[in-house]
């Protein structure tokens, strides 16, 4: 780089853009004077990302303070009632004199002085970990194969395995995979350490998985998520289950048939928890995400945000407990809003404005809120939000970055009369000169662009003389549910034609150039990349990531496919939907030059989806390559395949966009 730290030198770099240090995670000590976060950085060869805890300075007048180092990442800072804090890591204890050649995730605690130490190790690493706010408790997740107990019979059993080169796991009941893992041979199991460091399985009996659970302020009672049988053969829902924290007991709490059910904190008077209750998608309606408050003494339901349009999600107490402090997404921002638990079923109020905030934690003396704060133009930053006068405040962090160009906003009202709105990155451009634009498409499909991305980053081509278009077509989030409805599910309809809409819009201004353009997007992004190619020919290239092409063979291979079958019906019996939705069969009409890009490891759109998308357009004569990963999964998540994922895709558009001649990435 030559000393050259400009913003555009930054993102021009990918060796440099990817060294940029990545902020995650928030944690509070009980006495509001130390904030805690995980600080991303690439290791010494460059080769992988790796955490490390640092304390911020809560009142923004000091820099902050790396606190651990090691060969392995910290993750998941959480602070015990006593103010020592808690974290993760496969660290090695310096004081084993046998230590495993792969040690697996341990629990460690790093008191105020002295130096840190492992608290809790188990055979099947600590997952996660939970501290009781007013007690000597900690809630831990692990896993522990079937038919055994917690510790050395967990052990034994791992032992065995790995001496009998024994990897097969036998499922019965389904799901097998998880987005980028496999599932078994071991269960899931929620642990509490009680004060004098008794460990107690929650969860020894239990057959159906369990997913997240909160553990009450006094330590004595533990809230479970744990899927069920949804019936009909429509998979898995989860319901809660309430259970003492010593062991004793566990009783079902509450069931909603329609409802996934995931617990997200118990008030700190022990009344009652909040859950997420996400009404379940049908082929007729998408999902919706409310707030319940949940009697922990007969679980009576209060609806909390049944009188608001977006999800509220995230939910944390306020300090003197008659308010929730939650996210959501609206109009391309996750503004931070207040829910009056005094008023269930009123409209929460805004505290913010621009942003997109996450990891929420209260200052104890309730005065302030603490949070990540991100923007499409702006990586995670720790603020301070003032509740008395609403003014957030940055504080000092490293990973500070600015972006080369300007973030603008392009709308269009389409014919059913909705409002579709998008952000454009600009790049600094000389007077009279023209952009070529290219459009991004989000994933999910629910979502939107409202906050930072790493892996779609599009200051990476602003830098590179490009606008980037980041659309929010139907589907998107933030809109309320109108707009779910409208592509519901219905890919190649609405969310299309959106797509297209604020495209044309974009290009009545005179800083774009109409005659160059391409269209890009991974996973749902990538079906619409496939869908507009079978649509138009009116984009130079086409870029398509981890993408849907055969939505007949996704249902079956996808690690989702009850959820698949519910929403878009099941290709043996209802095949209306898929045949006028799918990709696949309309690949006669591309003519557009296509990058295919996919993980061999990606679970949730497996391979086959991108080897029979590449296949199809070789055997069709579409100009096409294809990028293929065979250790990543649904994302790129090591810094030299993200160098190589950005390079491919440049170079690909600068052959067929900008009309350059094609140049093979070096790494390649």
């Amino acid at each position: 780089m030559s000393g050259d730290t400009t913003p555009s030198s930054t993102f021009a770099d990918l060796a440099a853009f990817v060294a940029v240090p990545r902020l995650a995670g928030l944690a509070i000590s009980p006495d509001g004077t130390r904030l805690v976060t995980v600080v991303s950085e690439l290791d010494p060869k460059g080769t992988r990302w790796r955490g490390a805890l640092w304390q911020v300075d809560p009142t923004g007048s000091t820099a902050a303070v790396r606190l651990t180092r090691s060969a392995e990442a910290e993750s998941a800072p959480a602070f015990a009632a006593d103010g020592d804090l808690l974290f993760l890591s496969r660290r090695a204890d310096p004081l084993d004199t046998e230590p495993d050649t792969a040690p697996s995730s341990t629990l460690w605690c790093l008191p105020r002085t002295g130096e840190a130490r492992p608290v809790v190790t188990l055979p099947g690493g600590v997952s996660s970990v939970v501290a009781a706010h007013a007690a000597d408790a900690l809630l831990l997740g692990t896993a522990v194969h079937p038919g055994r107990t917690l510790g050395e019979d967990d052990a034994e059993q791992r032992s065995h395995r790995k001496d009998t080169g024994v990897s097969a796991v036998l499922h019965e009941s389904y799901p097998v995979r998880h987005w980028d893992h496999d599932l078994g041979p071991d269960l899931p199991r929620m642990v509490v350490r009680a004060a004098d460091g008794t460990l107690s399985d929650l969860t020894p009996d239990l057959d159906d998985r369990v997913g997240s659970a909160v553990l009450s302020p006094d330590g004595a009672t533990v809230v479970l998520a744990v899927q069920v049988e949804r019936g009909r053969g429509l998979g898995r829902r989860q319901q809660l289950q309430v259970a003492a924290a010593d062991g004793s007991g566990r009783r079902v709490l509450l069931d909603s048939g329609e409802h996934d059910l995931t617990p997200e904190l118990v008030l700190a008077d022990g009344s009652a928890v909040i859950c997420t209750a996400e009404r379940l998608a049908t082929r007729a309606d998408p999902p919706r995400i409310d707030l319940w408050r949940v009697e922990l003494s007969g679980g009576a339901v209060t609806e909390l945000t049944s009188a608001f349009e977006h999800w509220a999600t995230t939910p944390v107490e306020s300090a003197d407990g008659g308010a929730l402090y939650v996210v959501a997404d609206c109009g391309g921002r996750a503004p931070v809003w207040r829910v009056d638990l005094a008023a269930p079923g009123t409209v929460p109020e805004r505290l913010t404005a621009d942003g997109a905030f996450a990891d929420l934690v209260v200052a104890p003396d309730g005065r302030a809120l603490y949070a990540l704060r991100s923007a499409v133009d702006s990586p995670p930053r720790p603020v301070r939000l003032d509740l008395g006068t609403g003014v957030v405040t940055a504080l000092a962090a490293p990973g500070a970055l600015e972006v080369p160009g300007r973030l603008d906003e392009v709308d269009v009202v389409v014919a059913d009369g909705r409002t579709v709105r998008g952000f454009l990155a600009v790049p600094e451009l000389a007077p009279g000169a023209r952009a070529p634009l290219l459009v991004w498409v989000h994933g999910g499909p629910l979502g939107s662009w409202n906050a930072w991305t790493w892996r779609w980053n599009p200051w990476t081509a602003t830098a590179r003389g490009y606008a980037v278009l980041l659309p929010d077509p139907a589907l998107s989030t933030g809109y309320g549910p109108d707009f779910l409805t409208a592509g519901w599910p219905a890919w190649g309809g609405a969310p299309y034609t959106d797509v297209l809409a604020l495209t044309d819009t974009a290009l009545l201004r005179d800083d774009l150039d109409p005659g160059r353009t391409a269209l890009m997007g991974g996973s749902f992004g990538g079906y619409m990349a496939n869908w507009v190619a079978t649509q138009t020919d009116r984009f130079d290239a086409i870029v398509t990531h981890a993408s849907l092409w055969d939505l007949d063979s996704f249902t079956g291979a996808t690690d989702g496919s009850f959820s698949w079958l519910a929403e878009m019906g099941d290709p043996l019996t209802d095949r209306g939907r898929i045949e006028a939705n799918s990709p696949h069969l309309r690949v006669a009409d591309i003519r557009t030059p296509v990058l295919v890009i996919h993980g061999d490891k990606d679970y949730r759109v497996p391979i086959g989806e991108g080897l029979r998308l590449w296949f199809d357009l070789v055997r069709h004569e579409v100009p096409a390559k294809f990028l293929y990963f065979p250790d990543e999964n649904h994302w790129v998540l090591t810094p030299g395949n993200a160098q190589v994922w950005y390079s491919t895709v440049f170079a690909f558009l600068a052959e067929h966009v900008l009309g350059q001649d094609w140049e093979r990435p070096g790494l390649l």
